[in-house]
């Protein structure tokens, strides 16, 4: 069996005091993908990984970003984005970063991203199954120039710049993602997509009551939500926490810290695991740990699917 968690942990430093390494020692992960490390090599809490191999990508962009790939078994290769990256054993203490190789080449609109700390993948030579784990935070966005209403936001009117950019880089990670599941496919690999995509696909993956709202928010409109169903087939790329719950509203990963949003479970499901069809099959669990031990740890939280490999 392995166990594979994603989880936004929105600043790993503030996760660790809410309990993370607890929940990572406890709950038998033999993968996990992070987005939003959100911290610099020097000031990584100590024992932030546990005892996993970390493949950590910081960026370039001062308390932003920054993805990561903890595993059980040392990974076999590594890749990003033109940049380098932190690979430490569990019994290391360096914080040097090694240059990922350049194996697969960039999609055309993605050299721009390259220094922002969203991409990591990796490669696990698991016994019957080798596997290609990709860690991915994709760029929150913001609402088209004919939407964007002063007194209905919080974030300051920018004539459609965030939405622009956002539908940008998903065009070119669409190209991107094609590429580097064929590349994993041609070295007899696995391929599975771990994040933070910003994008709930369907009316089931927003609260109900939030529903019609949420057809004019970031995150939801209809282009971004087309994308998704494009991103998304049963040859290519399966959406695996709604093939094990392809009837349930859910299960949400996000909720916001306003209101009682959380309380009322008004969440969004935002985070997937996407996974080539043979490895999709073998799912056997999905679940989404609200909670540890009764304290959030992050405004996201991981989602764990066991896969019987």
């Amino acid at each position: 069996m392995l166990r594979v968690a994603t989880l936004n942990i929105n600043g790993i430093r503030a996760s660790h005091r809410r309990g993370f390494g607890d929940w990572l020692a406890t709950r038998g992960c033999d993968v996990v993908a992070l987005q939003e490390v959100r911290c610099p090599l020097g000031a990584l809490p100590a024992g932030a990984f546990g005892d996993h191999h970390v493949v950590y990508e910081p960026g370039q962009v001062p308390g932003r970003n920054g993805v990561a790939v903890l595993t059980r078994e040392a990974p076999a290769a590594v890749r990003t984005w033109d940049a380098d990256v932190l690979v430490r054993a569990p019994d290391e203490d360096h914080l040097h970063t090694v240059p990922a190789p350049d194996e697969v080449p960039l999609a055309r609109g993605l050299s721009r991203h390259a220094h922002e700390g969203r991409y990591v993948e990796v490669d696990l030579d698991l016994p019957g199954t080798p596997l290609t784990v990709a860690s991915l935070y994709l760029p929150k966005g913001g609402l088209p120039a004919h939407l964007q209403v002063p007194a209905r936001m919080r974030e300051k009117p920018d004539g459609g710049a965030r939405y622009e950019r956002k539908m940008r880089f998903l065009a070119a990670f669409a190209r991107q993602l094609t590429r580097s599941r064929r590349a994993a496919a041609g070295r007899g690999r696995e391929f599975v997509l771990l994040g933070d995509l910003n994008v709930a696909h369907t009316r089931q993956d927003v609260a109900v009551a939030a529903w019609r709202r949420a057809q004019t928010s970031e995150g939801f409109l209809p282009e971004e939500r087309a994308w998704m169903e494009d991103l998304v087939s049963p040859r290519t790329l399966v959406d695996v926490v709604r093939s094990v719950h392809p009837d349930v509203a859910g299960p949400y990963s996000w909720w916001s810290w306003l209101g009682r949003a959380y309380e009322r479970d008004a969440g969004w499901r935002i985070d997937y695991h996407l996974a080539t069809p043979r490895l999709a099959r073998t799912a056997v669990s999905a679940v989404v740990d609200r909670d540890h031990r009764g304290v959030r740890l992050s405004d996201h939280s991981p989602v764990v699917v066991d896969y019987d490999v």
